[in-house]
């Protein structure tokens, strides 16, 4: 009645459930980075005065920060053993990818398609863009971030040991 031995006794999870609950805890990890990125960005920009490239390039560090701590102690706490220097650093190199594709629609839609407008460049920088760069971080993050141990494993050669 209880799962196998090997799983703590416990029934194992369907890969449909765990995808949801992972793409759950993704999308909180991501609300509250949000958040972060735009408290700052106007606490900066505001009140202190910052040029608004210092206060972007500083809220998106802070956003960073928070999604990363997010996903490490929440979403994918069973994947990560520790915080670790080298995995917020290819979690930020994720998320500048994912920044680089949300560029890179605003751009091929406004010079590209001479698309001008000011909801054409919302459409395609914080619509398309948004929905491509969430999907090219969400791969990212749960795959050359927070890798599972398991699939890690399968994938080492047998005589690696």
């Amino acid at each position: 009645m209880g799962g196998d031995v090997r799983d703590g006794g416990r029934r194992p999870v369907s890969r449909p459930r765990r995808l949801s609950g992972e793409l759950l805890g993704f999308a909180a990890a991501g609300l509250a980075a949000y958040a972060a990125d735009l408290a700052v960005f106007l606490i900066l920009r505001g009140p202190l005065g910052q040029d608004p490239l210092t206060a972007k390039t500083l809220s998106f560090l802070a956003g960073c920060t928070v999604a990363y701590l997010g996903n490490a102690l929440g979403t994918y706490r069973r994947r990560a053993t520790t915080v670790a220097l080298r995995d917020y650093a290819v979690f930020f190199a994720v998320n500048l990818a994912g920044a680089a594709v949300q560029l890179l629609c605003l751009a091929v839609s406004h010079h590209g398609l001479g698309l001008t407008s000011a909801r054409a460049d919302t459409v395609s920088g914080l619509g398309v863009g948004m929905v491509l760069a969430t999907c090219l971080r969400f791969w990212g993050t749960r795959t050359l971030v927070f890798r599972n141990p398991a699939t890690e494993e399968a994938r080492r050669p047998p005589w690696t040991g």
